[in-house]
């Protein structure tokens, strides 16, 4: 099939097409085939195509506000229905003033249209909580203290992942599967911590007397190393010591705290996923031996001694990321498994010196270390010319005395 050339298609010249209107019917004048004109005259059921225009725009317009209302009138508390016709707590939306919260039974919040900043909450106790679910308190600004209900059986570890203001959780003593421990959640046998609220310190500063005290700025100042207080701050307020029963510390249990020192029992099998993460303060972490003269309320623990406990045997992925306050890790024999960025961030450059965790010391050969599950990135890694370096493990290391 033959077909042309570009030069062929155009070297053919097109013929203008020039229409002869007299200018009398220049408005009037009908191309064949074509509609005629409508200059000053009315369309066909112009009334009718008018009125259907005015109220599809009307109906769009309707629509638009009824669901940017709905958006705005979001319910502030969502759940969802369970096979067991109890209920899942699943989505908490704070109309900005709720600032202790009960998890127990289905409820709503009538807010006053007069006064939007109120709401009265309405507790329906024939549907009954029994779950919480992941991420349902996501990042609130508000809620200080929240109240975990008899019947509460399963909370997901992420479910209060950076509650800014919150302080306490308080569980009910009936409750058969879970506690507290001065405002921290636990499994009912203490064996797992599951959550350390981010703004625990300011519900024990006031618990021991320590005012806030304001700068010029109307910012809130905390002692610092120096201060007369600041031995008394750091014991009451920048120190955590895990019970000696505790096993596992959960997904996101201490994330974004506000502590200096954690102590870990000797005993503590797990590190979960995220579990002491981005703890800008967060210096060292001691182990201690639990034995029966231990006495937590004078820090009377006994035998301590620097960073991961013997017998610790998971760490999980991103466990002590971005603690850059961190200057020293001991890795225990008893470790099996270390998941991908577990100490992610905790190095870093200052005037060309390196600073924070440094180096890995790790309590067993090299041979050893091979069978120990490691995920990609575990170790630090710092800016080194045009790449990113780690920093060296040092096998068969002895543990650094205090």
């Amino acid at each position: 099939m033959k077909t042309k050339s570009k030069k062929e298609k155009t070297a053919v010249a097109e013929e203008p097409i020039v229409l002869d209107i007299p200018e009398e019917e220049i408005w009037t004048y009908q191309i064949e085939g074509l509609a005629a004109p409508h200059i000053n005259k009315p369309y066909k059921n112009y009334t009718l195509k008018k009125i259907v225009f005015t109220l599809t725009i009307i109906i769009a317009v309707s629509l638009s506000m009824f669901f940017t209302i709905r958006t705005v009138q979001k319910d502030t508390f969502e759940y969802e229905p369970l096979a067991n016709n109890t209920y899942q707590f699943s989505k908490f939306s704070n109309t900005g003033n709720i600032t202790e919260l009960d998890i127990d039974y289905v409820t709503t919040a009538e807010v006053d249209k007069l006064n939007p900043d109120k709401a009265k909450i309405i507790k329906d106790e024939t549907k009954v909580v029994t779950e919480i679910r992941e991420y349902a308190l996501n990042c609130d600004e508000a809620v200080q203290v929240i109240n975990i209900g008899k019947d509460v059986a399963k909370i997901d570890g992420k479910a209060f992942y950076s509650c800014w203001a919150l302080q306490r959780i308080e569980v009910d003593e009936d409750n058969p599967y879970f506690c507290d421990v001065d405002g921290v959640l636990y499994n009912k046998d203490k064996t797992k911590l599951i959550c350390h609220p981010c703004d625990r310190d300011t519900y024990l500063s006031e618990k021991y007397g320590h005012k806030p005290v304001f700068d010029d700025n109307g910012q809130r100042t905390f002692p610092v190393e120096g201060d007369k207080e600041f031995e008394a701050y750091k014991r009451d307020v920048l120190t955590y010591i895990v019970p000696s029963t505790v096993e596992t510390i959960g997904e996101l249990a201490f994330n974004y705290a506000y502590l200096q020192e954690i102590y870990l029992p000797e005993g503590l099998k797990r590190i979960e996923t995220l579990g002491i993460f981005e703890i800008p303060l967060l210096e060292n972490i001691y182990s201690y031996k639990p034995n029966s003269d231990i006495n937590f309320e004078t820090q009377n623990l006994g035998e301590i001694y620097l960073s991961l406990p013997e017998g610790l045997e998971y760490i999980g992925s991103d466990a002590f990321s971005y603690n850059q306050a961190m200057s020293y890790v001991y890795i225990p024999s008893s470790v099996k498994y270390i998941g991908h960025h577990a100490f992610w961030d905790t190095v870093y450059k200052e005037d060309g010196n390196l600073k924070g965790v440094t180096q890995i010391d790790i309590g067993m050969s090299e041979e050893e270390f091979k069978n120990v599950e490691c995920g990609d990135q575990w170790k630090p890694q710092y800016d080194h010319m045009l790449f990113k370096k780690s920093v060296d493990e040092v096998f068969d290391a002895q543990r650094k005395t205090m």
